[in-house]
């Protein structure tokens, strides 16, 4: 050696220089609470080695990590691409913070001292997981109908305010063993957290009581006797997971029918659960997107078509489940309850709302033993309670475009964004009359609630009141506004005066384009396609034909159908013959009734035909209509399809099933009828005569033209009067909204044509584009109204 230090290489110095470190503050916001989230950061902290710790907060989760850089930053990119798959990150913040010592992660206890911002997660369906201990005989939890874990069971059904811990849902009566306690407490354990966790010895029990309350059996054994009554034809009143629903074997049609009779809900289509997809092949054909559906964590309902070439329900003129009618609603089991009832009887039941028809659906047992008396043989019943009722969700599927249509279970209330719409304080909306939601706007946060229905009952009117009251609490908000629909007399009107705050007054027809524009983040102007039955137009009149040129805060009307008489008002939406005698009342000439009207004319007494013409002619309670739903209902009166309905939109559904299967195809048909766009000195706007339309069809019904044909021929010619009219507005965005553009017909041609004439076409998809979309739609317009139109600054997106 020669004495001289030795230099050090790259290596060894590198291996001596002291760890330089970091402590990070992160703050996650959106759904993050009750899936796993907290459990997931752990392992990905412990496994890079971190110390720190997380926390669910009103806020969302906090988290605070130390460790090298390197490291930190490959926590913050795995935090985003590799969290759970039911998670939704809407934002991520990141601030450093001074070195702590320690040498840990740990999961601390949830905070609450602030105003809640994390989202509420949706009850979801159970995973593949439980599953396998559902059915598994050597598994503690064998055939237990209330197994859960982080992954799956109820949510929005069982909490009662935020954090979403067990404390603050409706298990918090169940204490847990010290096996359950110790899944919970374990980070490495699917039920870590998991707030309704629960086992045979320490969770809700199952029961099953005859009519009067009396207990009949219980746990396994309830469900066994539950199962042999279903096969004995008899009514079952089912207990699940946000409501009592009506069980009957699907293939006996006199239990059905009688199950009709006693909820007195005579032709309304009803929703069926199979056991499994195999089986649900066999009765419909089942596209690749509607199978994702029905296996979806929201597990839905799915309308699917009907097999005609075989299967249990191939002749919809003579099935009981859904008359005259070629699609099924379906659905799969999506609690354990109801895949161990299904596994039990190996075929498709009924599964329809526990509840008399117009009305809530029941969630507490002895309630259902009042409501449901003389309806429900035998109860299935369970000790857990249920905070809200929740409903089934409904979706179909047209041109590989998703719609749903009634947004509740698995959907409801995760939040929709509208992205440059941002509002300083809350503001809430009451929705509409009909097929009603209501919502909430906080920040950037849409929130819509599950669906609550129809406002014709006092029971249903208290249910639309506690649920706006529900979001307001759940979300501690303090309400600058209240968004409402126009009409003075709604129900949802006056919830919304009660609340003693400023009123936004929304035009329904706007409401439903501008749902459309939240959704797609459109600026506009669009030219805004509102067909339904009735709304209240500005003018006093009703509206529902509308064609309006729109931005997300205001709008002009552009054209709209030529308004007609409707003899006996509200009356006339329940038979369609009232709607078809205000077209013929307007056509006839020196006391003669136009030929070719003979199927209305026959359903309509000759008392009753003096007394309508009088009204029209007095204007004495035959207000007069642009609705584009009445005119659907008058054509199906005029070719003899039906003179009175027994649900909603009935007479219209059966005239589009009128179209040949064949013809039920992308492109719209040439072979159409035309109506008249001309201007109408009286709104200074253009108006679509319908009376070339109708003259066309009573010739045609003169000449024994199949109503095959009439039906195709009508459906263009609506097609044509969108395009027409979207020529003439010369703007290349169309929006589809409102209750008729629940037509798959329409849905099939008019975007394709409108598509293939250059123009940019927008639909509903997460927002139904019927009624249950009304409150995202005042939501949207009272937001870019008091946040000062910031709507035109997001960019559009899709297309």
């Amino acid at each position: 050696m020669n004495g001289k230090p030795t230099e050090k290489t790259n290596t060894e110095r590198t291996r001596t220089a002291p760890i330089r470190l970091q402590r990070w503050h992160i703050c996650v916001r959106g759904v993050v609470q009750g899936l796993g989230f907290r459990p997931f950061v752990y392992r990905l902290a412990t496994g890079l080695g971190l110390s720190g710790w997380v926390q669910n907060t009103p806020e969302g989760v906090a988290i605070e990590v130390q460790g090298p850089p390197a490291s930190l930053e490959t926590f913050l990119l795995s935090l985003e691409s590799r969290s759970p798959p039911l998670s939704r990150l809407q934002s991520i913040t990141v601030g450093e913070r001074p070195l702590e010592n320690e040498t840990t992660f740990t999961i601390r206890t949830s905070r609450d001292d602030t105003r809640p911002r994390v989202l509420v997660l949706p009850d979801i369906a159970t995973c593949s997981d439980c599953l396998k201990e559902l059915f598994d005989p050597a598994d503690r939890r064998y055939r237990y109908p209330f197994i859960n874990c982080t992954f799956c069971g109820p949510r929005f059904s069982i909490i009662r305010r935020l954090p979403y811990d067990r404390p603050n849902t409706t298990m918090r009566k169940f204490i847990m063993c010290d096996q359950c306690r110790a899944e919970y407490e374990d980070p490495t354990d699917r039920r870590f957290h998991a707030q309704p966790n629960a086992c045979p010895r320490c969770g809700p029990r199952l029961e099953l009581w005859d009519a009067r309350g009396k207990i009949l059996a219980r746990d396994d054994e309830a469900l066994r006797a539950a199962a042999s009554a279903v096969r004995k034809g008899r009514i079952l009143a089912l207990k699940g997971i946000g409501g009592f629903q009506l069980i009957v074997d699907a293939r006996q049609p006199e239990a059905v029918t009688e199950l009709r009779r006693r909820k007195h809900r005579a032709e309304k289509p009803f929703a069926l659960m199979y056991p499994d997809l195999q089986t649900v092949s066999r009765d419909c054909r089942v596209s690749p997107l509607e199978k994702s559906l029905l296996l979806s964590a929201q597990a839905p309902i799915v309308l699917l078509q009907r097999r005609i070439d075989g299967g249990l329900f191939a002749d919809p003129e003579n099935c009981v489940l859904a008359p005259r009618n070629p699609w099924l609603g379906v659905m799969l089991p999506y609690s354990p309850l109801h895949h161990l009832l299904l596994h039990e009887l190996g075929f498709p039941i009924v599964a329809t709302s526990g509840n008399l028809s117009e009305e809530p659906i029941c969630i507490d047992e002895r309630e259902a033993l009042h409501r449901l008396h003389g309806i429900a043989d035998l109860f299935l019943v369970h000790d857990r309670p249920i905070q809200r009722h929740v409903d089934d969700s409904v979706v179909c599927v047209v041109q590989n475009h998703i719609v749903v249509l009634r947004r509740a279970r698995g959907y409801a209330p995760l939040p929709l964004q509208a992205p440059g719409l941002r509002v300083p304080r809350p503001l809430a909306a009451t929705g509409a009359h009909l097929k009603n939601t209501v919502g909430l706007v906080q920040g950037e946060n849409f929130f819509i609630s599950q669906h609550v229905g129809d406002l014709s009952t006092e029971a249903a009117l208290q249910a639309h009141r506690s649920a706006f009251d529900d979001l307001r609490r759940i979300y501690h908000a303090d309400l600058h506004a209240i968004a409402c629909d126009l009409h003075p007399d709604y129900a949802s009107t006056d919830t919304a005066k009660r609340a003693h705050r400023p009123l936004v007054p929304v035009q329904h027809h706007h409401a439903h384009i501008a749902a459309v524009l939240g959704e797609h983040r459109l600026a506009g102007p669009v030219l805004g396609v509102a067909w339904d039955g009735a709304g209240l137009g500005p003018d006093g009149t009703i509206w529902g034909g509308e064609f309006l040129i729109a931005t997300a805060d205001s709008f002009t009307r552009f054209a709209h159908l030529r308004p007609f008489p409707l003899p006996g008002g509200e009356i006339a939406a329940y038979e369609p013959r009232r709607s078809a005698f205000g077209l013929l009342a307007a056509l006839r000439s020196r006391h003669r009734w136009p030929s070719g009207a003979v199927h209305t004319l026959e359903a309509v007494s000759e008392k009753e035909k003096s007394a309508w013409t009088l009204m029209i002619h007095n204007r004495i309670n035959a207000p007069e209509t642009t609705s584009m739903g009445r005119l659907f209902d008058a054509v199906a009166s005029l070719i003899g399809v039906r003179q009175y309905t027994t649900y909603e939109g009935q007479a219209a559904m059966e005239l589009e099933f009128c179209v040949p299967v064949r013809e039920r195809l992308p492109s719209c048909p040439d072979q159409r009828y035309h109506f008249r766009l001309e201007p109408d000195s009286r709104t200074q706007g253009l108006a679509a005569d319908w009376e070339p339309v109708v003259q066309a069809i009573l010739s045609d019904l003169a000449e024994r033209v199949p109503r095959s044909v009439i039906a195709t021929a009508f459906h263009a010619a609506v097609c044509y009067l969108v395009l027409e009219t979207a020529r003439q507005a010369a703007l290349p965005d169309v929006v589809l909204s409102g209750g008729c553009f629940q037509n798959r017909i329409l849905l099939k041609w008019l975007p394709a044509l409108l598509r293939e004439h250059g123009y940019r076409v927008w639909l509903p998809s997460e927002v139904p584009p019927n009624d249950g979309g009304i409150a995202f739609g005042q939501l949207v317009v009272a937001a870019a109204q008091t946040a000062g139109g910031d709507a035109e600054k997001a960019p559009p997106q899709g297309g």
